[in-house]
């Protein structure tokens, strides 16, 4: 058995060879990220975890200890509850960003006059602040802040074309509200997943694209059997990030109607309730279940559109595991 002085000797020769000096040289390289992602993330994590336990206000002056209290309030009051429902209209909408951003991109991918003009185009709202994209149609669809008019520029264009206008941010109808703001959303993030879906498309090897013509397939053969296999960790992560955005929206309803007409957010009640109401412990209770939803959704699309490259890997590891063990009990 070797002494402490042999394994401090044998990890000082170690250190010198090429591979102490790696793992040297990488350590210190990730000291710094690391200790910010410690003290920025996943301390302040912990924390949220910890409040969500307890009742307390923004100054945690006496907190009491309430086990499970936030998390039955949050599923059991219709007030928090009730605020998933209205995540479900963003879901809706980004699955038509996606179908959208998916045939844009495939059109663009084409040849077509002044392809560059259009990615400009399509990608210009992307870059445009979220606030100022919000303002701007918030006198798209109102005249002064809702509900004073609804003299705003889609109306007025309505009636020089002879139709009656159209009261879209009418608190009696929160579908109609709604529907307006995942328009907002889908008009300010569809440029992103085109110029995705585009670099995806365009990194297909072209003797692919030969051999389908050469096989005589069609447009929707070529799409299906080529194109799609191809980008489908894109669309995969797309689909993530559109799942996540869609349950934590904030801006575009906050700014525009401020979450009144029933477009209330999870994300825009949990500010309130922590921020407004003071209720810190139940508002961590509500960033803990708004966490839990995306890993959740996160691992139920990896599952689904795991890659098949990844399965064979597994696959072949696990006979290989299993051929040795036979040997070894032989």
């Amino acid at each position: 058995m070797r002494t402490n002085h042999e394994k401090r000797k044998s990890f000082s020769q170690w250190i010198r060879t090429y591979e102490g000096q790696k793992f040297y040289v990488s350590a210190l390289f990730l000291l710094i990220p690391l200790a910010l992602l410690m003290v920025f993330t996943f301390v302040p994590a912990l924390n949220m975890i910890i409040y969500s336990f307890q009742e307390r206000d923004q100054f945690g002056v006496d907190p009491k200890f309430v086990g499970f209290e936030n998390y039955k309030t949050i599923f059991t009051n219709a007030d928090y509850f009730i605020t998933f429902r209205n995540s479900l209209y963003y879901l809706g909408g980004s699955v038509i960003q996606q179908a959208l951003a998916l045939l844009v991109a495939s059109i663009l991918c084409g040849e077509i006059r002044a392809k560059g003009f259009f990615k400009g185009v399509l990608f210009f709202p992307y870059l445009m602040n979220g606030v100022a994209v919000s303002i701007i149609f918030l006198r798209f669809f109102t005249k002064g802040n809702p509900p004073l008019t609804q003299e705003g520029t889609l109306n007025s264009v309505l009636m020089a074309l002879g139709i009656d206008p159209v009261r879209w941010m009418d608190a009696s109808d929160p579908v109609l509200v709604n529907c307006c703001l995942v328009f907002v959303s889908i008009w300010r993030y569809i440029g992103f997943d085109i110029i995705m879906y585009i670099g995806a498309i365009q990194s297909i090897s072209p003797d692919l694209y030969e051999a389908c013509d050469l096989d005589g397939a069609n447009p929707w053969q070529r799409f299906r059997y080529i194109v799609f296999p191809s980008i489908k960790p894109i669309i995969s992560l797309q689909l993530i990030l559109a799942v996540k955005g869609a349950i934590s929206v904030f801006e575009i309803p906050y700014i525009i109607t401020g979450g009144n007409y029933g477009t209330s957010t999870f994300v825009i009640k949990t500010i309130e309730t922590a921020f407004k109401k003071k209720q810190v412990g139940l508002a961590s209770a509500m960033a803990v279940v708004l966490l839990i939803i995306i890993i959740l959704v996160t691992l139920l699309q990896k599952f689904l559109f795991r890659d098949e490259s990844e399965v064979d890997a597994r696959e072949s590891a696990k006979k290989k595991r299993l051929k040795y063990s036979g040997k070894e009990a032989q």
